[in-house]
């Protein structure tokens, strides 16, 4: 494991980091809870009684990928697609209370926007309900949304674009090549957070960031205890495929390993009270992409990203990262190195 590194200009840092302009691309969603607790069986069939006391509801997905990026100071604006109905309505409200711009949400009338309701009594899920359509865009969605982004790059300009694929349609390979070469033709950075189903089709792409069971189940591989030589063998295998520049990959409780063309890094996991893990993938791809934007160095990526997806697993449900706190923690970490 590789010397934990001391983060040296915090306030510069942060400062370069609400400079940044990030767009983020891909599957939004809403994650609503309703609260509550079960203390009898109903009368009309053998099954429980949940009776609500709470509902909230949080940006998920995608969105959730682009409050992380707010908080910690970035401008940043979502470009998907939903549904026309109050889903829909209730995602961009919340949105746009949070400060993210919402001009890149393309509503399709063919299409529902994702809502996974949890159930959950005495702090524990009974059920999940999810209402979506996970289909892939249609051809006409399909063009008008490739031509919205494009358009959107070359007017707004941003310094980095992340894709936050969760496999529910938006993020088809078209869509993929077409942003991809269109960010490398003017000079935005671009990362993903991949999932299964387009696992390969982000070729060209600047960072490229799954999780150990992803690259597993996507590589046909075997990986249990993750070693130096043994994730520089899986950078070598994806950059074959990719031809990407930097690789990410969240190791669980082994910790986050980081490669590109200088610099490699295998960094231990922080010991953290976990309460929910739920999330965590959405901070770590946000900070990730963010810092390496601003500093270009994968050990620093590495580590505060590590940090902050460590972070918001203290907290029940899906949580953001917030800039203040986690300023807060690297200058204790610093001090105690």
């Amino acid at each position: 494991m590789a010397k934990i590194p001391v983060i040296k200009n915090i306030n510069a840092l942060f400062s370069k980091i609400k400079k940044l302009k990030v767009f983020v691309v891909g599957d939004a969603m809403i994650d609503q809870y309703w609260t509550g607790h079960i203390d009898r069986i109903s009368p009309e069939a053998p099954v429980p009684v949940f009776s609500i006391t709470n509902k909230q509801i949080r940006p998920g997905g995608a969105a959730n990928v682009a409050i992380n990026c707010r908080t910690m100071g970035a401008q940043v604006h979502l470009l998907t697609v939903m549904g026309k109905d109050d889903a829909a309505k209730k995602l961009i409200a919340n949105l746009e209370q949070e400060g993210i711009q919402t001009e890149g949400c393309m509503v399709s009338k063919s299409r529902t926007t994702t809502l996974k309701t949890r159930i959950i009594a005495k702090n524990q899920q009974v059920i999940r309900l999810d209402e979506e359509d996970s289909g892939e865009l249609s051809i006409s969605d399909e063009h008008q949304f490739i031509d919205m982004c494009l358009r959107a790059i070359q007017i707004e300009k941003p310094d980095l674009l992340i894709f936050e694929d969760y496999n529910k349609g938006v993020l088809k390979k078209n869509v993929i090549e077409k942003i991809i070469t269109h960010c490398q033709h003017v000079g935005v950075v671009t990362a993903v957070d991949p999932k299964k189903e387009n696992f390969l089709s982000y070729r060209g792409v600047d960072m490229f960031k799954p999780n150990l069971k992803e690259v597993n189940e996507a590589l046909k591989l075997s990986i249990t205890l993750p070693t130096m030589n043994t994730m520089k063998s899986v950078h070598r295998l994806l950059t074959s495929h990719l031809q990407h520049k930097i690789t990410l990959i969240t190791l669980s409780e082994f910790g986050i390993f980081g490669e590109n063309s200088t610099q490699s890094v295998l960094l231990p996991a922080h010991l953290r009270n976990i309460a929910d893990v739920s999330g965590a993938g959405d901070t770590v791809i946000a900070v990730a992409s963010i810092v390496y934007t601003v500093t270009k160095d994968i050990q620093q990526t590495a580590y505060i990203s590590n940090l902050a997806g460590g972070m918001v697993c203290e907290l029940p449900g899906v949580a953001p990262i917030y800039a203040k706190k986690l300023m807060a923690e690297l200058r204790q970490l610093n001090e105690t190195s």
